[in-house]
């Protein structure tokens, strides 16, 4: 059969295809970009497109996709049949005596260390594990047992029929596709019933076996392969000959060293995170420095209250934000709402938020000793981001910060004083509409500040950037000037009512502020949208929705600027989740992705 693969770079997909080109199909496939997996495939004899295109299924009988793939993807939109590929190797493994392992956790290095023993042990397996390590690929191509990775994520785990199935663990997990734990375990039980043996991992003694390795959950992993070995009539020496080679290495990104005191693993929900920062924590002789990427929204809401204990052998945790894999945003799982978990739970570990991935490994980096371990936990992409290279410098102008926010990270970003007339307080310019209002000429300049109906902008004649004169275009509450102002020409301020009169009109912000959180949307005003999306009730440790204005943050005693930060993110988050409004910031340095 033709089959075409989208996404095929992926690893379960890669598993799947090669698998079954080595079993006479015809394959090829696509990806948004090439890896080294896929010219692995392509060594294989698969040919794989870059990126996606109707005309790559014109003649495939079959298109294999996964949920990551949009349903209006045009290789699915023109294909004539497709199938999900848990349900295609649900298929494929039931036409051949097979392995299947599943479980929520140590899968992947549950069914790496069978296929794996059983090598050295001689049956000649073949294998598709959605794991690799440098010297054992994804899928093999042996005559034996198969030996598969059976994933529960969306299902299709109760299509099984499998000769011996492993089950490593069974912990509520994937709750974009379970809705409740019942539906969750009602999954394992479909496949345990279509199963002619069963191996529970966690019934497995390990008495009587010498297993290499440190970690208790990998002992428990490599039991489990033993396991099958035996049923599958192996003796225990030839096992215990077998075990040292079978189990010398994990797959990538489980407790992965990358560098001398790095580390990566791929674990994202709760119970795994503890037991790799437990692996870091035995490594560790200095400080114990945890990143953490979520994967998923709706894993973030649903575990939300599991998270904390998780991080309780680390010494520093700094979140990143939320990998979205194939969801859209969910309401209770941004990084925001767990940043508040954490920081509302007794912790003795700091805690920081980082707008991006790439700013917590510079952190990590700048700030790292020589004893101190960095863990790098997720499923998600912040694993690109580890390596030598840090973020470049960069110089940024800083005025009085009264609508500027600054990450309590280290960063190699330097802020400086502007000396020059447009460093000077904007009170010294004397516009009447502007009285009372925070901050230096420049940086009322370069964000259009304004109040009472008027901006800056009304008043700019010319400004000049990096020493040349430019005339800027304005919008509201932004310009186009990129640079550092030096100085401005203004036109006369027209007549009209003095600044004592806007005074007595300005309500008084309350010391610890920095103005306004949003701008306003077209035709509409933050602060209205905020309060009827019930803004006014949310904090975040030291910091409050002022509950005079919903578009104000209050930063009390012990506010760190994490808190801030997060806060404004739950304030997004409401009014968007309410009234289908994205708020843009005003606030400078807070724009992150919302």
């Amino acid at each position: 059969m033709k089959m075409h693969f989208c996404g095929i770079g992926g690893v379960g997909m890669a598993a799947l295809a090669a698998l079954l080109k080595s079993e006479g199909h015809e394959i090829d496939g696509c990806d948004l970009a090439l890896s080294p997996r896929t010219a692995w495939l392509e060594s294989l004899g698969i040919k794989v497109f870059c990126g996606h295109d109707a005309a790559h299924v014109k003649s495939a009988e079959l298109v294999v996709s996964t949920p990551a793939m949009a349903a209006d993807s045009p290789e699915l939109a023109a294909a004539r049949k497709t199938i999900m590929r848990g349900e295609l190797l649900a298929k494929v493994s039931s036409s051949r005596k097979t392995v299947a392992v599943c479980g929520s956790h140590g899968k992947t290095t549950t069914a790496t260390f069978t296929a794996k023993l059983l090598k050295e042990l001689g049956d000649d397996p073949a294998w598709a594990i959605g794991g690799e390590t440098g010297d054992f690929p994804v899928a093999g191509f042996g005559k034996g047992p198969l030996v598969v990775e059976a994933d529960e994520s969306d299902g299709t785990l109760a299509g099984y029929r499998s000769e011996i199935l492993v089950v490593t663990n069974c912990e509520y997990d994937h709750p974009d596709h379970f809705k409740t734990k019942a539906d969750y375990i009602a999954c394992f039980d479909a496949a345990r019933r279509n199963a002619k043996r069963i191996v529970e991992a966690e019934t497995l003694s390990l008495e009587d076996w010498n297993i290499p390795l440190s970690a208790p959950h990998n002992r428990r992993n490599a039991r489990a392969a033993i396991e099958v070995a035996r049923i599958l009539g192996h003796s225990k020496e030839a096992i215990a000959r077998a075990l040292p080679a079978a189990v010398a290495a994990l797959p990538d990104r489980r407790f992965e060293r990358v560098s001398s005191g790095v580390y990566i693993d791929y674990a994202h929900h709760p119970t795994e995170m503890a037991c790799a920062i437990a692996m870091a924590r035995a490594e560790c002789k200095g400080l114990l420095k945890v990143l953490f990427q979520p994967h998923r929204y709706s894993r973030t809401k649903a575990l939300l209250k599991s998270f904390p204990a998780a991080f309780r052998d680390a010494d520093e945790v700094v979140l990143c934000p939320t990998y979205a894999a194939f969801e859209k945003p969910v309401e209770g799982g941004d990084i925001a709402d767990l940043y508040k978990e954490l920081r509302e739970n007794p912790h003795a570990y700091s805690l920081s938020l980082a707008r991006s991935c790439r700013e917590a490994w510079t952190h990590a980096m700048l700030t790292r000793k020589e004893e101190d371990v960095v863990l790098v936990l997720g499923a998600g992409d912040i694993v690109k981001v580890v390596g030598p290279e840090i973020l470049p410098p960069r110089r940024t102008p800083l005025g009085m910060g009264s609508n500027t926010w600054r990450s309590d990270l280290a960063t190699n970003e330097e802020f400086f004083a502007v000396d020059s007339p447009a460093g000077r307080p904007g009170a010294s310019l004397g516009i009447p509409w502007m009285a009372g209002i925070p901050g230096t000429i420049g940086g009322w300049i370069k964000m259009n500040a304004g109040a009472h109906g008027h901006s800056i902008s009304e008043l700019v004649e010319a400004v000049k950037v990096d020493g040349v004169w430019t005339v800027p275009k304005f919008g509201y509450r932004t310009s186009d000037i990129n640079g550092v102002i030096e100085d401005v020409r203004l036109k006369p301020v027209p007549p009209g009512p003095g600044a004592e009169e806007y005074l007595a009109r300005r309500r008084k912000f309350p010391v610890g502020t920095k103005g306004s959180v949003f701008k306003n949307p077209d035709g509409d005003f933050a602060g209205r949208i905020l309060e009827a999306a019930g803004a006014k009730n949310l904090s975040v440790g030291g910091a409050r929705v002022w509950s005079e204005h919903a578009n104000v943050i209050v930063c009390g005693p012990g506010a760190v600027p994490g808190d801030f930060l997060a806060l404004a993110r739950l304030m997004h988050n409401r009014a968007f989740f309410a009234c289908g409004i994205s708020l843009k910031p005003e606030v400078v340095g807070i724009d992150t992705d919302f």
